[in-house]
């Protein structure tokens, strides 16, 4: 386990210097990046969860929420490489799945419409771009590469490598 959250550290770390110009040293991204610390938390509280310590589990999200700004539920499935950044008001509901190399900016929801038991939150692709003050809305699909424009509201599936924008969302090109 402690080599998975070794290389979770160092995974996070190199994404954030491969991303963020403005990150000039793995100290500085570890040391300094809410996004980053965001995913540990979520990390950390998801491996709780998992083996069924539910309310250490949320502590630990909530500790999480507090720092960071940032709440992910520890149920949550989250891919590889998830870069958060400027985080801040980021939601991430219980039964949303987002893929690998995703890049979600502040203000993002990834919520549900309904009060049921079951899926009900989005599933993101690998490689999907969500800019800041998206909301993702209701058990949809947003396909790999996607891109979210800054406060769509989403409300509907996004097919792979479209760029959606507007409220409600509408589908204004594909990306190439």
């Amino acid at each position: 386990m402690l080599a998975q959250i070794g290389g979770s550290i160092h995974e996070g770390v190199a994404g954030v210097r491969r991303y963020d110009p403005s990150i000039t040293s793995n100290s500085q991204a570890a040391l300094t990046y809410s996004g980053l610390h965001a995913v540990w938390c979520y990390r950390i509280s998801h491996r709780l969860w998992i083996r069924g310590h539910e309310l250490a589990a949320q502590i630990v999200c909530q500790l999480g929420r507090m720092v960071t700004g940032v709440e992910i539920h520890p149920a949550a499935t989250l891919g590889k490489r998830l870069l958060i950044d400027h985080g801040t008001g980021i939601v991430i509901g219980e039964t949303a799945v987002i893929g690998d190399d995703v890049v979600l900016y502040q203000g993002v929801t990834l919520g549900s419409v309904e009060n049921h038991a079951g899926r009900r939150h989005p599933q993101l692709g690998s490689g999907v771009f969500v800019g800041a003050g998206a909301k993702i809305l209701g058990a949809i699909i947003i396909g790999d590469n996607a891109k979210i424009g800054a406060n769509a509201v989403v409300l509907h599936d996004v097919p792979a490598d479209a760029t959606a924008v507007g409220v409600p969302a509408h589908i204004v090109g594909a990306n190439r």
